[in-house]
């Protein structure tokens, strides 16, 4: 039986679509809301919040 394998061009396009999602998190300031939340749900799981 033969595999299917995805063409390069998918790849490249997916990979250019999550590059460009990551860089629109980082410019609308995204980064920094997940960073405080991990912060805040860390703290609330060892009782210190």
């Amino acid at each position: 039986m033969k595999k299917k394998t995805q063409s390069p061009i998918l790849t490249i396009i997916l990979l250019i679509a999550a590059l460009a999602a990551c860089i629109y998190g980082f410019v609308s300031g995204e980064a920094g809301v997940v960073l405080a939340k991990a912060i805040r749900i860390c703290m609330e799981c060892i009782g210190l919040g």
